[in-house]
């Protein structure tokens, strides 16, 4: 078993192990990623590992092998359990963008763009296989937390398609959806890293509520990038929330405020966004109180992450955690 909290060792020559090794692991899980995405029959292999050879931060491997730091990351079931979690997330953006009409992701051509929806469609039904064939080898456990998790995974995208219902307040029927979309993966992925790590029960469990609560800001980070930056940082086409008329935190909190001098402004997001409304409605929409009140949202949220993993074991594995909250927020892309 790896101990990165070694009697006498020095913090910075254990924070250079720490890295060290997530190195190794992340590079494994990549390793094992490529495999499992790939296809004997070369065109469904192009389909398949289309969105994987696109690159992608796998910022979900990163919180599951930095959560397995907490035990002995070195176990394979971390690798496995980590390609798990990034495959139902290929998966679901496969199915994602047919269901936005998007053109670009990952500063690339779609899917759908490129194959069609039918075909990105079953693209992504193939991961799922795929990640359903490997979580079976994690145990039953696994395989019941991967299916929960799934669960929530739908459920957020039908709240999201349905809207909030009439009495209902849309800025937490939003926070709901973000929960339920990216909190209930980031979740699984933090508790299965620490889970296979044999990490104690104390640490899994505040590497749950950590991943929650690190998901939902990684979103709400996400969004405003989509509104404030250009496509060469995000690799995707600024304001694409806007064009397929996805509400985002910044734009609820517009209409909620109502102000006489947005009334313009809440019509055009309202209605349908077109390319060419949308500089316009981009300029509005920067220069607007509710983006830094969006961020505001954002960082109260990595703030609970942050304290959720206030008493884990290894304050090396906390330090790192505590960047990567700090990192969310002031990402560009």
């Amino acid at each position: 078993m790896v101990n990165l909290n070694q009697a006498g060792m020095p913090a910075d020559l254990i924070a250079i192990e720490l890295e060290q090794l997530v190195t190794e692991q992340l590079a494994a899980t990549e390793k094992l990623l490529q495999q499992t995405c790939h296809s004997d029959i070369e065109f469904i292999n192009e389909m398949t590992t289309h969105l994987v050879n696109a690159g992608g931060k796998r910022f979900r491997p990163l919180i599951t092998i930095l959560a397995a730091t907490l035990g002995d990351a070195t176990k394979i079931e971390v690798v496995k359990a980590a390609v798990v979690i990034e495959l139902t997330h290929l998966a679901t953006l496969y199915h994602d963008d047919v269901m936005d009409e998007a053109a670009l992701r990952r500063g690339t051509e779609s899917a759908n763009a490129r194959f069609g929806n039918a075909a990105a469609i079953l693209s992504g039904d193939f991961l799922f296989a795929r990640a359903s064939e490997l979580v079976a080898d994690l145990g039953p456990d696994a395989v019941r937390l991967q299916a929960q998790t799934f669960e929530r995974l739908v459920a957020g995208q039908l709240l999201e398609t349905v809207g909030p219902a009439v009495d209902a307040d849309p800025v937490a029927h939003h926070i709901m959806v973000l929960t339920e979309k990216t909190g209930s993966l980031i979740a699984t992925a933090a508790q299965f890293g620490a889970e296979f790590a044999g990490a104690s029960a104390a640490d899994i469990a505040a590497m749950r509520e950590f991943g929650e609560a690190i998901g939902v800001a990684f979103q709400l980070a996400d969004d405003i990038i989509d509104l404030t930056s250009d496509s060469s940082d995000s690799g995707k086409t600024p304001g694409t929330d806007l064009l397929e008329g996805v509400p985002t935190l910044t734009t609820l909190l517009i209409q909620q405020a109502n102000r006489k001098e947005d009334q313009e402004l809440i019509y055009q997001l309202k209605n349908e966004v077109t390319p060419k409304l949308l500089p316009e409605i981009l300029t509005s929409v920067r220069s607007h109180p509710a983006i830094s009140q969006a961020k505001n949202v954002a960082i109260n949220w990595a703030e609970r992450a942050k304290q959720a993993t206030t008493n884990i074991s290894n304050p090396h594995t906390k330090a790192t955690l505590d960047s990567i909250c700090d990192a969310t927020i002031n990402r560009q892309g």
